[in-house]
């Protein structure tokens, strides 16, 4: 009876893994080049947003470049429970680092432990977990966007008037760096600016709703900080269109728009002076350096805290390492600089 029961136990197991990946094909996207090296596992974090979708591009290019053995590409939708799904999948099918972009960074903290428990290091990209062990975080200064769109805004709009503020998800590292920053620099440097703050929870629909009720109550309106142009930017755009606001820069009536992303769109909209500003935040960088940080921690090898040889800062957070890459801010006086991601990327 025992070899009965061995066989039927395998059986069971095998049945169960099967089903776990059944469970998340939905979500999984084509696999990587099969090339040298150690399995890595790698999450996209959403595919409604056209940066999220600039970085899918980065990082799929530079899986075929580099050699990089990815296992099938994976994608969370915005979903921790996806995620963890996904993430669960990479450990069974025998990946040794795991790159992903946790949109809820307080609630992936426990499989972060668990990776950590199997010897599994993990690279965050973007987004910075509130807890559990993390072998890099490639991200840039959030706070530093926060303060650079408040800096701009104030000084567009004379240090007076009123301004709406999208803001992300405050259970996201990224959403409370951002609102934080600004709000700090506008208490302190444009105190005669009214913030109306609109949480957005990363939605576009959302934005675009809270704006149309704002803009009922305050027509003088003549400001706009959008924390991601990705999701953001076309129904803020519609929106302004449709109720005859999209005013081109210079002229009267115009709102003054600052974005966070830096892709082609906002690009775009800035030569049409639809907007003004956006903080370049590089897609491009946060492929390369996740790819060139799982390898790496894959092989086992370390990094200190300082400076780099590719213009960033590695500093040291309490459940491991941040690369702090730069992001620039762009405006229509150097928005076709080609050195910008968002010149070069296909759509």
């Amino acid at each position: 009876m025992k070899p009965t029961r061995t066989r039927s136990t395998a059986a069971a197991a095998t049945a169960v893994l099967a089903v776990l990946a059944l469970a998340t094909a939905c979500n999984r996207e084509s696999p990587g080049s099969a090339g040298a090296g150690a399995a890595i596992g790698i999450d996209l974090p959403r595919s409604d947003s056209d940066f999220w979708n600039s970085y899918a591009q980065y990082l799929k290019t530079g899986i075929k470049t580099d050699g990089v053995n990815a296992l099938p590409l994976s994608n969370s939708q915005n979903d921790v429970t996806k995620l963890v799904a996904n993430v669960q999948v990479f450990q069974n099918t025998g990946a040794k680092a795991v790159v992903m972009a946790p949109q809820d960074t307080g609630a992936i903290a426990s499989t972060l432990e668990t990776l950590a428990s199997k010897k599994i290091p993990v690279v965050s990209v973007d987004t910075r977990p509130d807890k559990g062990s993390v072998y890099m975080v490639v991200r840039a200064d959030n706070r530093a966007y926060g303060t650079k769109a408040c800096e701009f805004l104030g000084k567009q709009l004379g240090g007076q008037g009123k301004v709406a503020e999208f803001q992300g998800t405050l259970d996201s590292i990224n959403g409370r760096d951002r609102s934080e920053a600004f709000a700090e620099c506008m208490k302190t440097k444009f105190p005669k600016i009214e913030v109306f703050e609109l949480p957005t929870d990363w939605k576009g629909d959302v934005a675009s709703a809270k704006l149309q009720s704002l803009l009922a109550q305050h027509p003088d309106l003549n400001g706009i900080y959008m924390q991601a142009g990705g999701v953001f930017l076309q129904p803020t755009l519609a929106l302004l269109e449709q109720k005859g606001l999209l005013k081109p820069a210079g002229q009267k009536g115009h709102i003054s728009i600052v974005s966070n992303d830096g892709i082609p769109q906002e690009f775009d909209a800035i030569r049409k002076g639809q907007i003004d500003a956006t903080i370049s935040q590089p897609a491009d960088l946060y492929a390369r350096y996740a790819l060139h940080y799982a390898k790496a921690a894959a092989e086992g090898k370390t990094f200190q805290p300082g400076a780099t040889d590719h213009d960033s800062t590695i500093v040291k957070l309490p459940n491991g390492l941040e690369d702090q890459l730069p992001a620039p801010l762009v405006t229509k006086d150097n928005v076709d600089d080609k050195t910008l991601w968002g010149n070069n990327i296909s759509r």
